[in-house]
């Protein structure tokens, strides 16, 4: 009877070898965290209640980033963006986001008057506010590679009824999923 072939018994490695091989996998798990959060998808903390209904304070959302590399942001998203010029003259710091909702975008006029926000003249559906507007804005047209946002909480609200347009290159991503609290977990 043939005795069977044995692998050989690879061989122990030493405590350095294996703190080097477990840093190897750290160092490459937090570039991968690094380059998910950068270009991919963060979590987001909201702050305040500029976007009740549709977001409370304190909820957790994803915010994905890829969707605008390739189109714009569209009326009706809910956007995260840094505080433009305007805001920072106020004390907001550059990497303050802010996250409001996308009502108008180039090439179009939004106004508010009766509370009803109007985009070119026409009212638009907003099932998602808390209240009507308590304020009136003139027709404002939307300037090339800029967006009007306003938060779904109307009168509480720093938005862009405030402090003018918001550029583009601004915003950072678009909320698409609220995971905290888990009671109300979902599609945003």
């Amino acid at each position: 009877m043939a005795a069977p072939d044995l692998e050989p018994t690879p061989p122990s490695l030493t405590w350095q070898q294996t703190l080097w091989e477990n840093g190897k996998t750290v160092v490459f798990s937090l570039v991968i965290v690094f380059i998910i959060r950068m270009f991919i998808a963060e979590p987001r903390y909201i702050p305040s209640a500029s976007m009740l209904p549709t977001l409370e304070e304190g909820d957790r959302v994803v915010v994905e980033k890829v969707s605008y590399y390739f189109q714009p942001p569209h009326q009706g998203d809910v956007i995260v963006f840094n505080p433009p010029a305007q805001l920072q003259d106020w004390g907001y710091l550059p990497n303050q986001a802010f996250i409001k909702r996308v009502i108008g975008t180039p090439g179009h006029a939004i106004a508010v008057q009766n509370h009803q926000v109007y985009e070119d003249e026409q009212a638009l559906q907003e099932p998602y506010i808390f209240e009507p507007p308590a304020y009136e804005m003139p027709s404002l047209p939307i300037p090339r590679e800029t967006l009007f946002v306003m938060g779904d909480n109307r009168n509480n609200s720093n938005d862009s009824h405030v402090w003018g347009y918001l550029p583009a290159q601004n915003v950072i991503g678009r909320a698409v999923f609220r995971f905290w609290p888990l009671n109300r977990m979902g599609w945003i």
